[in-house]
């Protein structure tokens, strides 16, 4: 009796060790492939610099799939000899096949960013650059899965919004069914209220793309740029993220930093929703530390929307 006793508490003491050790190879492991995504994530949306071009920045996400910090949103600002160009996109759905998706647009957009003069040029870029992806990612399955090999998937698109801003602080836009940033000048509004081109993928582009001039962001000023997850998030009874009213109570009527707005809002934003956001959500924020210059007659209809 005391012999199987003790044999079976050395089984359980050796049983126990193999667990623990198994245990601490698989932790291990997983510390691994987060540190691995970890790096993968930040060469696909890489981290901005502090400042572009007199241009303060800062960027924040937040995806629906657990373990993920990218997801299907995009954004990329370049300093080109065209102006500073920003891109904000938001691909349909989360998870890998989204990821795939925002890898092509941002490749394009570092590319077209610096090569082409206008920014429809640069949209009819990230036109192309996402046919032949979703073209590529069509024939992948059909090799792998049946299906027809040269059908894109249904009802696949990104909504695209593209802003130039000048060295003068002049503001182009080409919005492609994103939502309009907000600018926040001691209170945050819409930058304006026109209507967006469709989505990048639902229908091909038509063949004048308007850009929309939006007048200067003036020194001190900052534009506000997010994905749809943001103002689409609800709480638990069903209320809306109120992402305008928390800008403004953020900025509070003074300058704020754009790593502080940034951080306020999300925190909002995590105690709204109580939980993982039901879609991945990125917020960018781009604030003028230009000096100021004096100012021009013009100045006072520095916010007049015209179309061109």
């Amino acid at each position: 009796m005391e012999a199987r006793i003790v044999s079976s508490a050395v089984f359980f003491a050796v049983g126990t060790g193999l667990v623990l050790h198994v245990r601490r190879a698989l932790v291990r492991e997983l510390r691994q492939v987060r540190e691995v995504a970890g790096a993968a994530q930040n060469v696909l949306l890489r981290p901005l610099p502090p400042c572009v071009e007199g241009l303060a920045l800062a960027a924040g996400r937040l995806s629906a799939s657990r373990g993920a910090s990218v997801g299907g949103d995009l954004y990329e600002v370049a300093a080109t000899d065209h102006g500073v160009r920003i891109v904000m996109g938001d691909v349909r759905g989360h998870g890998l096949p989204a990821i795939g998706t925002v890898a092509a647009l941002l490749g394009s957009f570092r590319d077209a960013a610096h090569d082409e003069p206008e920014l429809p040029l640069v949209a009819r870029r990230l036109e192309r650059a996402l046919d032949r992806h979703l073209r590529e990612r069509s024939r992948t399955e059909h090799l792998t899965g049946g299906g027809a090999a040269d059908a894109p998937p249904a009802e696949e698109f990104v909504t695209v919004l593209l802003l130039e801003i000048s060295a003068e602080g002049e503001i182009a836009a080409l919005n492609c069914g994103h939502p309009w940033p907000h600018l926040l000048s001691g209170h945050a509004r819409p930058l304006t209220g026109a209507d967006p081109l469709p989505p990048l993928g639902l229908f091909p582009l038509p063949a004048e793309l308007p850009v929309l001039h939006c007048g200067l962001l003036l020194p001190g000023e900052a534009l506000v740029l997010h994905t749809d997850g943001m103002e689409d998030e609800r709480n638990a009874e069903g209320a809306f993220f109120p992402l305008q009213a928390v800008l403004t109570e953020a900025a509070g009527g003074r300058t704020v930093s754009p790593q502080a707005l940034v951080r306020a809002v999300y925190a909002r934003l995590t105690r709204h929703a109580g939980r993982l956001p039901s879609d991945d959500a990125a917020l960018l924020v781009v604030r003028n530390d230009r000096p100021r210059v004096p100012a021009q007659p013009a100045e006072s209809g520095r916010h007049a929307r015209t179309m061109s």
